[in-house]
């Protein structure tokens, strides 16, 4: 079983991110979803990027780190989104980390803080022809990062939705939910499984 810290996506702590956290839940697995906007939720991505202008990222980074301040040291850093800039950051500035799991977006590590530990496995989620991932240049520095640390994988899937885990939005796709989830807890039995072997 593994401690999973989750982060949500722009449209805040939807019941949408709770099932992704059950069905993780359900999977054997602690999860702590923190609420990084203070139980606000949005209907869209423009209101909810807006409203991240407003508090900030350097905001955002403290709320997260007083979210999982009081977390032992091992626990797995997940996200949805934008959820990932907090994930990225507390794996790069926070040592202990056991895993990463970034769903629908990635971070260049080098816009980061801290320093990308190469022995904490990272696990990337999106579809293929997602617009943002795809578009704004997730995918390619994933490729790049991924060519120069091998603890780095992407996972790719066919669609062109963004947050198609969440169902509040047109995005959503059951079926790649459950081939996702599916995908993200075999990948923390297999770390699991690498860490038994130590």
């Amino acid at each position: 079983m593994s401690r999973i810290v989750l982060f949500h996506h722009v449209l805040g702590l939807t019941p949408g991110v709770e099932a992704v956290a059950s069905a993780l839940r359900e999977g054997g697995h602690e999860v702590t979803t923190p609420d990084l906007f203070e139980g606000r939720t949005f209907e869209d991505l423009p209101a909810g990027l807006s409203y991240v202008g407003e508090i900030g990222d350097d905001e955002l980074l403290d709320r997260a780190e007083r979210a999982c301040a009081q977390l032992p040291a091992g626990v797995v850093l997940a996200a949805l989104s934008l959820g990932a800039v907090p994930a990225q950051h507390l794996l790069q500035t926070r040592p202990g980390a056991s895993a990463c799991l970034l769903f629908h977006s990635f971070v260049d590590p080098s816009f980061l803080r801290g320093s990308w530990p190469d022995d904490v496995p990272v696990d990337v989620f999106a579809m293929d022809h997602d617009p943002f991932f795809v578009g704004d240049g997730d995918l390619e520095a994933a490729e790049a990062w991924q060519r120069e640390h091998q603890n780095l994988r992407i996972h790719l899937y066919p669609g062109d939705g963004h947050l198609f885990t969440e169902p509040a939005t047109s995005d959503f796709n059951a079926e790649t939910t459950r081939a996702v989830t599916a995908d993200a807890l075999a990948a923390l039995e297999r770390i699991a499984s690498a860490d038994a072997e130590r």
